[in-house]
């Protein structure tokens, strides 16, 4: 096995670099999961999770992957044979749909073309059509991390509430949330599902719900089987600081310290960090001559930029290329865009130069791959973060020197 010198470019939108502080803080040493000292970490990261959720209320974290958070969402509040109405806007949309028809649901099936994200007038009138009330619940992907498309998740609610419509909003964030400006209460979502891997920048193994009165209370109704699923008991026990089952202890030690992490930047500038490298990603990839994948300036995505290429060229080869020759990792095109798209992540723990030697690294690898493009993509993206730097608070002075 060959050893290459420095950090590799972990550049797919999701899991992302772990920050070394968090890795320390997962490298404490494992505790009892029954005694007090567990129970003051429980209480702990189960109220500094909350402002990331943008909720008052309870967040449900499981020892699981998104997938698993997905399914909690769906099994806790519904019933076998519900109808619920889900988008065609990706993969994990896609994906997702699989789920809720594997666990004896009714799925509506809006089609997409996987470039646009859920059209809020097209919930509207589903909705309206719907006289009976018998769509129990409305799934949209926040951020479909295969396509770099943010839905409009306002307007959704908005467009469920003027249909005066009972459906329960189920919202997953997996690929947004620490990331995109996220607002579980404000916006009426009754089910948020997320995950540890992605702006959390912790490994996978965390799966979340945010959960709203009215989700809570179809819970009491709901007849799907769950167990290991079940918010009750894990909500029972999490008043005391505990799980009813053995949690991922290590985990919550390194998810204490991420949300340390965030608290300390501020989300709004987290918000604003994001926004800002896919604004000057966006313009790399212009410059190139490429396209960008999502066809609707509203839903550009902060967190990834899915890249179009034409059909004489295989976005693989190109990945291949980067990460032979310059260990970078880039996103794969999932499904249906496979071969036709790469896709560049910005999320997580990630500055400037980063950003600059992402970007530098996928120019070189168009160029090896014979890809036609201007050479001028990569400045036009430092001309952007050149000219519109982050506001920080001033360092003090390291050193012994004079002030």
């Amino acid at each position: 096995m060959t050893t290459r010198s420095g950090r590799h470019f972990l550049q797919i939108p999701g899991p992302t670099s772990v920050p070394d502080r968090v890795l320390r803080a997962i490298a404490q040493p494992t505790i009892d999961h029954r005694g007090p000292d567990f129970a003051e970490l429980g209480l702990d990261v189960l109220e500094r999770v909350k402002p990331v959720f943008g909720t008052s209320g309870p967040v449900i974290i499981f020892p699981s992957s998104g997938t698993g958070a997905w399914e909690a969402a769906l099994v806790n509040t519904l019933s076998p044979g519900d109808r619920v109405l889900a988008f065609e806007t990706g993969h994990f949309a896609t994906l997702w749909r699989g789920m809720a028809e594997d666990l004896g649901l009714e799925v509506d099936f809006v089609p997409g073309d996987w470039r646009r994200g859920v059209d809020p007038k097209v919930v509207a009138e589903r909705l309206a059509e719907d006289k009976t009330h018998s769509i129990a619940a409305v799934m949209v992907v926040h951020n479909e991390t295969s396509t770099g498309v943010t839905g409009r998740v306002p307007e959704i609610r908005a467009a469920i509430d003027n249909a005066g419509h009972p459906a329960l909003l189920f919202v997953d964030t997996i690929s947004s949330l620490g990331s995109i400006d996220y607002r579980h209460q404000e916006w009426g979502v009754d089910v948020t599902i997320s995950c540890s891997q992605k702006g959390l920048m912790l490994p996978p193994g965390l799966g979340f719900n945010a959960v709203s009165e009215k989700a809570l209370a179809a819970a009491e109704r709901a007849r799907l089987p769950r167990s290991y699923w079940d918010w009750t008991p894990i909500l029972e026990a999490n008043q005391r600081g505990y799980w009813p089952y053995t949690p991922a202890t290590n985990l919550l030690y390194g998810l204490r310290e991420a949300l340390l992490m965030l608290e300390e930047e501020g989300l709004p500038a987290v918000f604003a960090r994001h926004d800002r490298h896919a604004e000057a990603t966006r313009a790399a990839v212009r410059g190139w001559g490429l396209e960008v994948l999502c066809a609707d300036e509203r839903e550009y995505s902060s967190v990834l930029t899915a890249v179009l290429l034409g059909e004489e060229h295989d976005a693989d080869k190109v990945r291949h290329i980067i990460l032979d020759r310059f260990d970078m990792s880039l996103g794969t095109g999932l499904g249906k865009l496979a071969g036709r798209v790469f896709r560049i992540g910005h999320l997580g723990h990630f500055n400037d130069l980063t950003l600059a030697g992402t970007l530098a690294g996928v120019q070189m690898g168009l160029e090896l791959a014979g890809v036609a493009i201007d050479p001028g993509g990569l400045s036009a993206a430092l001309d952007l973060l050149r000219t519109h730097p982050v506001n920080r608070p001033e360092r003090r002075s390291e050193g012994g020197g004079e002030q």
